[in-house]
């Protein structure tokens, strides 16, 4: 009777330290060579091959599981249901920081072979585990111990150098591309987690349920704004999975054809130079550089893997499987359609752009082109439309006088190049 009681009394006197464990395995450590990787998955339920993968790489050792809410769900699928032998499965369901930083929990964490993310509130996460022993104990178990990592949906959103901490709730794509600077987008950076290859990326989940590609491209645009950062994004649809091995390639598993599951791998277009057309609180983002504000690469989930986008080299590397995309926001609305790949050798060195002048800026009903001999000239407008377009040579003048007062872009293209002016009509 006395034993029975102990045992029923045990988990509230954990929980009352700010944490409660649930076990399953074999309670004596074991140490194991662990291979590094990291397993981002969408916030539907696992893929189980992509967690066969990332199980397989800690070697037959420990697993912990982290999460701020819930229970044991995770216990028995990872110990028995993959057929990926572990030592133990062991789940800590912390909800405070004297949780997080427990000595029973900083222990296992130390010697876990694998940590798991659960979903849940991102900003539990932070809150709890950031700026204390635990947050050391993950970046080292990621960076110095080499062992894999992964979370989903909350869990994913941790998982990259930058990221949206939640700390004021959620934001829909509409909110933010309406108001890029809404008090719920509250974003960190460079100051938590760093797994390989994510340093200069945010995250983001269920990308179709909701659609989330307009508040992502709003997260890049506030970067690129407020702290002149290319920070790129890496997004997958809720029942997608993208698991990266140590040489920095990410393989997309879902269940396409059967279903439309994606992974999204986004970046500035490098051709553009300019500042974001507008981005001001309270009014309608627009980034569009005439509809190629964004490059990106989108690739199908299978069941095993095989198409893949490499982190290491965003601009030429050996992507397999997927299709380039352009995005861009006009006037608070996401748009998208086919693209091309993006080629950052049409970019030009910042001394040659400054020989290439479009003069007077600003300007009245002309302009003229000095320091090359042929190009083509295309005039955008602050939505992104195309209003002006035409072939010169160098000191031609190009009568726009139809133009309206206001800011333009001014595409200039050229023996292969490209550069992008930004000009005023007054």
């Amino acid at each position: 009777m006395f034993k029975k009681l102990l045992f029923l009394l045990l988990p509230i006197y954990i929980n009352a330290q700010g944490y409660t464990s649930y076990f399953i395995g074999n309670s004596t450590n074991i140490t194991t060579t662990t291979t590094s990787g990291v397993c981002l998955m969408g916030g539907a339920t696992e893929h189980d091959n992509a967690m066969r993968w990332l199980l397989q790489r800690a070697n037959g050792g420990d697993v912990v599981v982290l999460r701020s809410s819930g229970s044991s769900g995770y216990n028995n699928y990872l110990y028995e249901e993959l057929g990926v032998q572990v030592n133990s499965v062991e789940t800590l369901v912390i909800t405070s920081v004297a949780g997080a930083t427990n000595p029973y929990v900083l222990d296992k964490v130390a010697n876990a072979e694998m940590i798991w993310f659960a979903g849940g509130n991102q900003w539990n996460y932070v809150s709890y585990f950031k700026d204390n022993a635990l947050e050391d104990l993950l970046n080292n178990h990621i960076n110095v111990k080499n062992a894999p990592i992964g979370g989903t949906s909350a869990g994913m959103a941790i998982l990259s150098g930058k990221y949206f901490n939640a700390q004021n709730g959620s934001v829909t794509s509409t909110q933010a591309m309406n108001n890029p600077y809404h008090p719920n987008i509250t974003l960190g950076y460079d100051d938590f987690l760093n797994p390989p290859f994510l340093a200069d990326v945010i995250t983001d989940t269920h990308y179709d349920n909701p659609d989330r590609k307009g508040r992502q491209s709003t997260f890049l645009a506030r970067f690129k704004n407020d702290f002149n950062m290319n920070v790129k994004g890496v997004a997958a649809n809720e029942y997608v999975a993208i698991c990266i091995d140590e040489d920095g390639k990410a393989r997309v598993f879902g269940d396409h054809p059967n279903y439309e599951e994606f992974a999204y791998f986004i970046q500035a277009n490098c051709l553009n130079t300019e500042p974001i057309e507008n981005i001001q609180a309270g009014v309608p983002l627009t980034w569009n550089f005439g509809g190629e504000a964004l490059k990106v690469y989108t690739v199908p989930g299978t069941m095993t893997g095989e198409y893949f986008f490499d982190l290491s080299d965003w601009v030429t590397g050996n992507n397999v499987g997927g299709n380039w995309e352009n995005w861009s926001v006009n006037a608070g609305v996401f748009n998208s359609n086919e693209g091309t790949p993006i080629d950052c050798t049409l970019s030009l060195s910042s001394n040659f752009n400054s020989e290439i002048q479009l003069y007077p800026n600003p300007f009245t009903t002309a302009i003229s082109l000095y320091g090359i001999e042929n190009a083509q000239i295309t005039i955008f407008d602050v939505q992104g439309r195309t209003v002006w377009q035409q072939s010169i040579t160098t000191n031609e003048k190009m009568d726009v006088d139809t133009l309206q007062p206001g800011l333009y872009l001014v595409r200039i293209v050229f023996d292969g190049k490209q550069v992008v002016k930004r000009m005023v009509k007054e």
